[in-house]
């Protein structure tokens, strides 16, 4: 007998929640390889290597699992800036400092989930979600209540919290998405840009 044929096509062991994240690490990496419009869930149990149907038993179908990155973006987006923002050994400007610099870090660092976090794939096309609203309109919450905080103190001009919020979050999405798609090429300005936003949007001491 051939003992090829005893061969066994040995598979990773998952625990039930190890999966998932593994699922959802290799989904971003096939992303990174060849775009959202490559990624099916038969290729993703193939890079997991697990059964074709392993995926669906987390994701029901391919726009569940890019809102489920998503998510994973948006909860340690808002984790960060809610760190720094309840950082009492910051000033009001380090803080306002670190959210410009903070938000276009992440989005470098992390550009596939960045690209779906605020991308027309889920949100244009009205595909989010209860679990990624769950948690993406809480940190649109918080980016205006800190907004908020930074105008009564002083620090930011403007009598609209909401409009001004909008303002700074296009300006850094601007800076974030000229980084990702190649325009800003030379990455070690990234920082210079941002804290030159940073002094735009600062009240200058009368």
């Amino acid at each position: 007998m051939n003992s090829a044929t005893n061969l066994k096509v040995v598979r990773p062991s998952y625990h039930h929640g190890d999966l998932r994240q593994a699922l959802l690490m290799a989904a971003k990496a096939l992303i990174a390889e060849a775009g959202i419009e490559n990624l099916s869930l038969r290729k993703l149990a193939e890079r997991a290597g697990v059964s074709r149907t392993a995926p669906y038993h987390h994701f029901s179908d391919k726009n569940d699992l890019l809102c489920a990155i998503a998510a994973q973006g948006f909860l340690r987006r808002h984790q960060d800036a809610r760190d720094t923002f309840n950082d009492p050994r910051l000033t009001a400007e380090e803080k306002f400092a670190e959210f410009i610099c903070g938000y276009v870090r992440f989005a470098a660092n992390n550009p596939e989930e960045y690209e779906l976090m605020f991308g027309r794939n889920i949100w244009k096309q009205k595909n989010s979600t209860q679990e990624l609203r769950d948690v993406a309109y809480p940190c649109f919450q918080h980016q205006l209540e800190m907004v908020t905080s930074w105008q009564e103190m002083g620090l930011i001009s403007g009598d609209n919290p909401l409009r001004t919020s909008q303002v700074i979050w296009g300006a850094v999405h601007g800076i974030a998405k000229l980084l990702i798609d190649g325009i800003y090429t030379d990455s070690a300005q990234i920082e210079e840009v941002s804290l030159c936003a940073v002094k735009l949007f600062i009240k200058k001491a009368s």
